[in-house]
C-alpha cells in the first residue's frame, strides 16, 4: 500500500492554497519546525514549540499558539496519520497576506501551514553504518539577529546543497573565519579526548532540536561534558568522533570526509544513539 503523503493543511483547511501575496512566498517572512512524528506523537514536542515561539517573537510575528495547537492536534489525529509508525510533521507560519513592500503590515494575521509526510525508521542504515560528508565550498555569513532561527529563508544552504548530488549524505559549513558552524540540515558534534564540541551559533546556523536534546540530556545521562564555542575546521582531522543530529534522523555518526575514511571508533556516539533510542522510544 502506498502512502497517501504529503497531507497538507493551511489554517487548518486541508488541501487548501496559500495566496501568492503571503510574505512567507513574496520574502521568506516567516519561520518552520520539522519534527520527527512517532505513531501520532511528536516526542520532542516542547523543545520544538518552545522555539517556534521564541523565534516567532524575534521576528515580531504574533502566533496563536491556542490556533497553532488545534491545527496541529486535528493534523496528527487523521485516522491516515495513526496507521504509519514514523512520520514527519512540518510546521512553517508565515506572516500572512501583506501588500507590496517590506513594511510590516498594520494587521498581521499569520498563515499556519501544517505537512505530513512519509518518515522512515530512526534506526536506518544511515544512522547504524555512518555516513559520508563533504566541507562545501559556500561560506556562511553572519548575522546575529537570524542566528538560530529557523527561518524561510534557506538560500544559503540551497546553494550548499547544490555543490553535490548524492554522493555524499551532508555537507559541513564553514564561516568566513573556517570556523565550523553547522551542515547543511544538520548540526555537528565533535568529540576529543571524551569531550563533546559544539559550535556557537549566536553569529549563524540554526539551532537545531536535536542538538539541544543531546547537549541537554542525552550527553549528560553518559557524564559527557559538552563544550560550546569556536570549533575550527582542523578539529575535524584530529577528532576521535565526529557526529550530526537532526529531529529526524536522529545521530548519524560520520566515516567519510571527501571521501577519505576517518578511521574512527565512534564509541561515545553509539551510547549517545542508544541513549536517543530509549529517549523516544
Amino acid at each position: 500500500m502506498s502512502a497517501p503523503f504529503p497531507l497538507i493543511s493551511i489554517n487548518g483547511v486541508a488541501d487548501a492554497l496559500i495566496s501568492p501575496l503571503d510574505r512567507g512566498f513574496t520574502y521568506g517572512d516567516g519561520l518552520f519546525e520539522t519534527c520527527r512524528c512517532v505513531s501520532g506523537r511528536i516526542p520532542l514536542w516542547n523543545y520544538h514549540r518552545e522555539r517556534l515561539l521564541s523565534s516567532a517573537q524575534r521576528l515580531q510575528i504574533p502566533v496563536d499558539e491556542l490556533r497553532l495547537q488545534e491545527y496541529l492536534d486535528r493534523a496528527l489525529t487523521n485516522p491516515i496519520v495513526n496507521q504509519y509508525a514514523d512520520t514527519v510533521v512540518k510546521i512553517q507560519i508565515t506572516r500572512g497576506v501583506g501588500g507590496r513592500g517590506y513594511r510590516l503590515p498594520d494587521q498581521v494575521n499569520p498563515t499556519y501551514c501544517i505537512g505530513i509526510f512519509a518518515g522512515s525508521q530512526l534506526q536506518s542504515p544511515l544512522f547504524l553504518n555512518g555516513v559520508d560528508v563533504r566541507v562545501c565550498n559556500l561560506r556562511l555569513g553572519k548575522n546575529p539577529a537570524l542566528a538560530g532561527i529557523k527561518h524561510l529563508n534557506r538560500l544559503e544552504h540551497i546553494l550548499a546543497r547544490a555543490e553535490w548530488h548524492d554522493e555524499f549524505a551532508e555537507g559541513l559549513l564553514l564561516d568566513g573565519d573556517d570556523n565550523l558552524i553547522e551542515a547543511t540540515v544538520s548540526n555537528v558534534f565533535v568529540i576529543k579526548n571524551k569531550q563533546l564540541y559544539t559550535p556557537d551559533l549566536s553569529g549563524s546556523g540554526v539551532a537545531g532540536i536535536m542538538r539541544r536534546t543531546l547537549i541537554e540530556t542525552l550527553a549528560p545521562a553518559i557524564n559527557i561534558p559538552v563544550n560550546i564555542g569556536s570549533v575550527p575546521c582542523e578539529s575535524l582531522q584530529v577528532a576521535d568522533e565526529i557526529l550530526l543530529t537532526n529531529s529526524v534522523f536522529g545521530i548519524w555518526p560520520v566515516k567519510n570526509i571527501a571521501g577519505v575514511a576517518t578511521n574512527l571508533n565512534h564509541v561515545i556516539t553509539r551510547q549517545l544513539q542508544q541513549q536517543l533510542i530509549q529517549l523516544l522510544a
